[in-house]
């Protein structure tokens, strides 16, 4: 293996936001650092390519199998041959020092030409569960990087290769971390935050509003919502919280959401792995709805994690109605002294230093330095 200690350091990751995010955090230290940045990802790149200024971009083919089994595969497997013999060959002019890939199926293609150039490489696990990808190059990898202690679907073999470093949060969440959190109480105004991801989530516009409009009067009086909405959802939420008498604020897309979370009381969401990171970094409860398709049930495993530490109230979506929901935060809002101890909590489970952790692995790596001969020894639980 040749090691080129100085040479750029290469970042895959696949086009939505909870993988970019923490590929984002890692180029902004990096760059903090002096290195260069290359982001290798899929055509979605153009809808990101902000996020990583002064980075140089390639966009290579992939596909996600439609299913689960062999026929999806086979029909993704033309596009991911491609991107792999694109990626070799920019990685043969790039030079990298390391590889890093942060899960999804368009990481495949740059992950296993870092391989077979015999690249340093490695990857990163957002969530409590192991993704396919990462699951895939594990055993060709130096080094698995994780959120969590003992993700599901890691080998026993693969063990010795797992650093716990967390989750890399951006530089506008660290701004924020650990901000001081004080329970509404008396009349005074409740902050509530509700969100679906980068995406949005058409369940938090069906069930949230009609959730809220079965509050007593004078707790709705004292709302104040700022809520994600798909377009095409705007003006139905808007006019739902209206005729509530609860002060909404609206809009497709927050590009200040770590300020609005910290302002925060209360946030509903779902739980994705970035979600995750960034309220255990700024220390605030939540109530999270699992999304219910994601592959191996990833946000569920986030959302439990989150729940089993007393931060935050997990509610699968089939029992994620509006009366079941209404009754919750009913309970929640009333007890001031059960949303410090869950903010309290939730800052327990943050790990604010994550990116520095990452990013010094990642340039041990490239120096040849990093040592695997002892694994990570994990309790019975975390097992």
């Amino acid at each position: 293996m040749t090691l080129r200690p100085q040479g750029p350091i290469v970042i895959a990751a696949g086009g939505t936001g909870g993988h970019l995010f923490p590929g984002q955090a890692l180029a902004q230290e990096l760059r903090r650092r002096g290195r260069q940045i290359v982001l290798i990802t899929d055509e979605r790149v153009q809808r990101f390519d902000a996020l990583f200024p002064g980075a140089d971009i390639y966009s290579v083919p992939s596909a996600t199998p439609n299913d689960r089994g062999a026929i999806g595969l086979l029909k993704a497997l033309p596009a991911i041959v491609s991107g792999v013999v694109q990626a070799f060959n920019i990685l043969g002019r790039v030079k990298p020092s390391v590889v890093i890939g942060f899960g999804g199926y368009p990481t495949l293609p740059p992950l296993a030409a870092a391989i077979l150039r015999r690249v340093p490489t490695c990857v990163h696990e957002q969530n409590a569960v192991l993704g396919r990808v990462n699951r895939l190059v594990a055993p060709y990898v130096l080094a698995i990087a994780s959120t969590f202690a003992g993700p599901k679907f890691l080998r026993q073999k693969d063990l010795p290769r797992l650093v716990l470093t967390g989750n890399p949060v951006r530089d506008a969440v660290v701004a924020h971390a650990a901000s001081p959190f004080s329970a509404p109480h008396g009349d005074s105004r409740i902050e509530l935050l509700i969100f679906g991801g980068s995406q949005g989530a058409r369940v938090m516009s069906d069930i949230v509003p009609d959730a809220l409009a079965l509050l007593p009067a004078e707790l709705r009086t004292r709302l104040h919502v700022v809520q994600q909405a798909r377009a095409e959802d705007i003006e139905r939420v808007r006019e739902q919280y209206r005729a509530a008498g609860i002060d909404a604020e609206l809009e497709t897309f927050f590009d200040d959401m770590p300020t609005r979370i910290a302002a925060a009381h209360l946030v509903i969401g779902r739980s994705g792995a970035s979600t995750v990171a960034e309220l255990t970094v700024i220390g605030r409860p939540s109530v999270l709805v699992p999304l219910p398709h994601s592959l191996d049930n990833d946000q569920k495993a986030n959302a439990q994690k989150l729940q089993a530490a007393g931060a935050g109230v997990m509610i699968e979506q089939k029992d994620f109605t509006a009366e079941n929901f209404g009754r919750q935060l009913s309970l929640l809002l009333a007890d001031g002294a059960r949303l410090e101890q869950s903010a309290k909590a939730a800052l327990g489970q943050g790990a604010p230093d994550a990116v520095r952790r990452l990013a010094d692995l990642v340039e041990a790596l490239g120096r040849g330095e990093h040592n695997t001969s002892d694994p990570l020894q994990l309790s019975q639980e975390d097992r």
